[in-house]
């Protein structure tokens, strides 16, 4: 019951985050929409950075443990490859687009927060994991846009009737074709 409690809290944060944006949504609100006092949120939350944390820190475990496994593997097509399926496969029937969408809409507050602070030093690495460091500008340009065009796929159709499935296939072809210019 309380991760029942905890997974709709999430879910209704998330949602008045991405219409109403995160500063200007209150607790209070979170609350009213929930149908609980502002009590009973404190006891799963205490804090709107609290409900931030906990909807990106699965998506920062997810990272953390590619670029762990892509650190013990060789500079070699085959595992820049095995990295794109990887990373799209972590993307697929997840939440992960509505969190993404939220923290494309709210840059500004969340800025500094620790925990997307440490995705994007993450990313950074990963994408720094794909190249040598005498590979060409050009080169580790395409290899970075690799992972990104994988988010891309996901802003350009939203407006499409496309079926999921169908965009990941896309995004994956476009993502393993800049893996090697």
């Amino acid at each position: 019951m309380r991760e029942d409690t905890r997974t709709r809290i999430q879910e209704i944060a998330l949602r008045l985050f991405i219409e109403q944006g995160y500063e200007a949504t209150s607790l209070r609100e979170i609350a009213e929409e929930l149908g609980v006092t502002k009590a009973a949120l404190y006891y799963h939350f205490k804090t709107k950075d609290d409900i931030v944390a906990s909807l990106v820190e699965q998506r920062q475990q997810q990272l953390e443990e590619l670029l762990a496994w892509l650190k013990t593997q060789p500079k070699t097509p085959e595992t820049r490859r095995e990295l794109v399926h990887r990373y799209a496969d972590t993307m697929l029937g997840s939440s992960h687009h509505k969190v993404a969408h939220f923290l494309e809409r709210n840059q500004t507050a969340l800025r500094d927060h620790p925990t997307l602070t440490r995705i994007r030093e993450v990313m950074l690495e990963m994408v720094g994991e794909l190249s040598a460091g005498d590979d060409a500008l050009e080169v580790r340009l395409a290899r970075s846009m690799a992972l990104f065009s994988l988010h891309a796929s996901k802003w350009f159709t939203q407006n499409e009737d496309l079926d999921e499935r169908e965009v990941h296939e896309a995004a994956l072809k476009v993502a393993l074709r800049l893996l090697e210019p």
